[in-house]
C-alpha cells in the first residue's frame, strides 16, 4: 500500500488558488471583450469602420493629454465606486450617491467662497464638510431603514430627488449664489478662495488632479477597514447574514446607519476634485451623473478596492478618448457610442459574472465528487487489504 504523499494538498491548494484567480478575471475580461464586439458591430451597421474608432481612442490615450485626462477623471469615478461599493459590501443599495455628492458639492463650495483661511485649514474643513454633508443625508435613508423598514432603494431615489429641489432651493442669487450684476443667465456660486485649491502636478500633459492621492488613500483605507479591522468583518458578516451576524453579538441596525453614513461621506468627496482643481464653483452645469456611474463603476470591479481602480481606468478610458471621436479630423464617429459601449460593458458583466458562476459551480461540484470517490476507493482498497 503506497503512502500518502504529503505535497498533495499544498499542491491542490495551490490549483485551487490559481483557478480562483483565473476565474475572478475571467469574468470582466469577457465582459469587456463583448461589449468590444457588440459595438464594433453596431459602428460597421452604421457604416463606420471600427478599427478607425479603436485606433483614435487608442492614439489618444498614448498621448500625455489623453493620458492626464484620463487619470483625472479616474479618480472622480474610483470616489464614486468606493461610496456606491461600501453599501454594496453591507448588502445595502445606495442608490442616492447622486444626490448625497450633489449637496456636499453645493455646500462645501458655499463654504469655501465664505472662509479664507490658511491653506492647510481650509482644506481639510472643505473635505470634513463635504463628508459631514454626505454622510447626514445618508444617514435618512439608514433610519428610515432601521426604524421605519423603509427599502434603502426606494428612500435613496427619492432623497435624490429631493437633494435636486434643495440645490434649485439653494442655488439662487441671494442665497448661495451671488446677486447677478451681468446679463448672463448662468446661476452660480461664487468662486472658492485660493486657499481652496487643491494641488496639482504639472505635467506635459496638463495639470494632474492631486485628489488622485485622495483616491488611493480612499483605497487603502478602504481594503484596510475590511480586512483588517473588527468593523470590516462585522460589515462583510453583516452583508452575508443578518440573522448570523446577531447571533453572535453584532448590533445589526448600528451596523446599516453606520454603513450608509459612510458611504455617504465617501459621496461627499465626488464632486470635490472637479470643484476644487477646475470649476472652482457649483452651478448649473456641475458634473451630474456621477452616483450612477459609480454604481457601474463598482459592478465592475466586483467591490474590490483594486478591481474599482481598474474599472475607473477603463470608464475613463472610453469618457476622454471618446470625446476625440466626433472631431472632423477624426472622421465624424458618434459620440454615443460611448455610452452604448459602458452600458454594454454593464449588461455583459452581469452576464459574464453569472456565466463564470455557474462555471464555478460546475467544477467545485466535480471536485468534491473526485474527492469523494477518491476517498472511496481508498476506504475500499483498505478493506480489502485488511480481509
Amino acid at each position: 500500500m503506497t503512502s500518502p504523499n504529503p505535497t498533495a494538498e499544498p499542491a491542490r491548494a495551490k490549483r485551487f488558488d490559481g483557478e480562483k484567480i483565473v476565474l475572478a478575471l475571467a469574468a470582466p475580461v469577457l465582459a469587456v471583450l463583448l461589449s468590444v464586439v457588440i459595438c464594433s458591430v453596431l459602428l460597421a451597421t452604421s457604416g463606420k469602420n471600427p478599427f478607425e474608432a479603436w485606433n483614435v481612442m487608442i492614439t489618444y490615450a498614448t498621448k500625455s493629454d489623453g493620458q492626464v485626462a484620463i487619470l483625472n477623471r479616474s479618480t472622480t469615478y474610483y470616489l464614486a465606486a468606493a461610496a456606491a461599493a461600501f453599501g454594496f459590501r453591507m448588502n445595502l443599495f445606495n442608490i442616492g450617491v447622486e444626490g448625497q455628492y450633489k449637496l456636499a458639492a453645493l455646500f462645501t463650495a458655499y463654504v469655501g467662497s465664505q472662509l479664507d483661511l490658511p491653506s492647510f485649514i481650509q482644506i481639510p474643513l472643505l473635505l470634513i464638510t463635504a463628508m459631514l454633508v454626505g454622510g447626514l443625508y445618508a444617514s435618512i435613508a439608514g433610519l428610515l431603514k432601521v426604524f421605519r423598514g423603509v427599502s434603502e432603494v426606494i428612500s435613496t431615489i427619492m432623497l435624490n430627488a429631493i437633494a435636486i429641489a434643495i440645490v434649485g432651493l439653494l442655488l439662487v442669487p441671494g442665497i448661495f449664489a451671488p446677486q447677478k450684476s451681468g446679463t448672463s443667465n448662468s446661476i452660480q456660486t461664487a468662486p472658492v478662495s485660493e486657499s481652496s485649491h487643491f494641488f496639482a502636478i504639472n505635467t506635459d500633459g496638463g495639470p494632474l488632479y492631486g485628489f488622485l492621492f485622495v483616491a488611493i488613500l480612499v483605497g487603502v483605507a478602504f481594503q484596510f477597514t475590511l480586512t483588517r479591522t473588527r468593523f470590516g468583518f462585522d460589515l462583510r458578516a453583516t452583508g452575508r447574514s443578518e440573522s448570523a451576524a446577531t447571533a453572535s453579538g453584532v448590533n445589526v441596525k448600528r451596523m446599516v446607519v453606520i454603513s450608509m453614513v459612510v458611504s455617504g461621506a465617501l459621496a461627499g468627496l465626488i464632486g470635490l476634485p472637479e470643484l476644487l482643481q477646475n470649476s472652482y464653483n457649483y452651478g448649473q452645469s456641475f458634473q451630474a451623473g456621477l452616483g450612477f456611474l459609480g454604481i457601474s463603476v463598482a459592478l465592475l470591479g466586483r467591490n474590490s478596492p483594486i478591481g474599482m481602480a481598474f474599472a475607473a481606468v477603463l470608464f475613463a478610458f472610453l469618457d476622454a478618448t471618446g470625446s476625440q471621436l466626433p472631431l472632423p479630423q477624426n472622421g465624424g464617429f458618434p459620440f454615443e457610442i460611448v455610452p452604448v459601449m459602458q452600458g454594454t460593458i454593464v449588461i455583459c458583466v452581469v452576464v459574464a459574472y453569472e456565466l463564470v458562476r455557474r462555471y464555478g459551480l460546475k467544477r467545485q461540484q466535480q471536485k468534491v465528487g473526485a474527492e469523494l470517490a477518491a476517498q472511496a476507493a481508498a476506504a475500499a482498497e483498505k478493506k480489502e487489504v485488511s480481509a
